[in-house]
């Protein structure tokens, strides 16, 4: 990661205020995200015909949290960050691995998804980083190449 600029610290605050939120909606009564059981079900992305799509400002925030300069590509069909069926980064996991249970109602997560998306691309704007709406493995390897200056 470039240096720890002000900017970065502030936009990795933004995403966890973000995740923060997705947090309380999927927890609200009646829970229609369904019990997220971290089973590592979901991070099968070809069983569920699942892609999981991410924002720049997803990637810098976890590469924050994980203190490092450079995420790991994903070379298969799962979850680089999945190891024996758990999920290595669940604290910090993506808005889709958020958002997504693979006993959730879809349109809930539909809907859920179209407000975060449009909340990650505010804060690309905000923080002048390049807005891009990439699938993982496609995500992983443009950050791994390029991490995203932040102002």
């Amino acid at each position: 990661m470039v240096g720890e600029s002000l900017g970065r610290r502030r936009l990795v605050e933004e995403v966890a205020a973000l995740y923060q939120w997705i947090e309380e909606q999927t927890q609200r009564e009646p829970p229609r995200a369904g019990p997220c059981k971290v089973c590592g079900a979901c991070c099968d992305f070809l069983a569920y015909d699942h892609r999981l799509f991410v924002t720049p400002p997803e990637l810098i925030y976890l590469a924050a949290k994980m203190d490092v300069d450079r995420l790991q590509p994903m070379p298969g069909d799962r979850c680089p960050y999945q190891r024996e069926n758990r999920c290595t980064i669940h604290e910090h996991r993506f808005a889709g691995c958020r958002i997504f249970c693979c006993t959730g109602d879809a349109a809930f997560q539909s809907d859920l998804s179209e407000a975060v998306v449009r909340r990650l691309r505010s804060l690309c704007e905000e923080f002048q980083v390049p807005y891009r709406y990439q699938d993982l493995p496609a995500a992983l390897d443009t950050f791994i190449l390029e991490a995203p200056p932040v102002s």
